[in-house]
């Protein structure tokens, strides 16, 4: 199945090049942020769950950076968007002619970094929700096998 699946999302480059030309449109150094962010997040994920029954502070620092780095990711993402529509009403204040379909575009170009980041966000606080739920549950039955 997962060989399938890899074979499929590696034929057609148009699913990597339509998340190449999304990054490129939306500002790569903020976008290349929020997406290092993403992995970093995703990475920290993994190592909670290797966590997620240890006792000490690894799991909570853990999730504490997992949440910390998902908000970072929403920052940049909403900081991109207030510069891009400065820099489009900027350009709109110089013309005299305004056409809708231009202004439609930078709108949807200025959107993309702050959807990119409240998706980082969300993947971020549920993963950090689910730990903390497996975390509670898997705690909870070892205090009633000790009893």
């Amino acid at each position: 199945m997962m060989i399938l699946l890899s074979s499929i999302l590696f034929q057609n480059p148009g699913f990597f090049q339509q998340l190449g030309d999304r990054i490129n449109e939306g500002g790569p150094l903020a976008m290349s942020l929020i997406l290092i962010s993403f992995f970093i997040i995703i990475f920290l994920v993994v190592r909670a769950a290797i966590n997620v029954s240890a006792v000490g502070h690894k799991f909570r620092k853990n999730i504490s950076l997992i949440n910390q780095l998902a908000l970072i990711a929403l920052v940049i993402g909403l900081f991109t968007q207030f510069i891009g529509l400065i820099q489009i009403f900027d350009a709109f204040e110089s013309l005299d002619n305004v056409n809708p379909a231009m202004f439609a575009a930078g709108l949807k170009v200025s959107l993309l970094a702050p959807l990119f980041g409240g998706f980082t966000f969300l993947f971020g606080r549920i993963s950090s929700f689910i730990l903390n739920w497996i975390r509670k549950s898997d705690l909870d039955a070892n205090t009633t096998n000790a009893y």
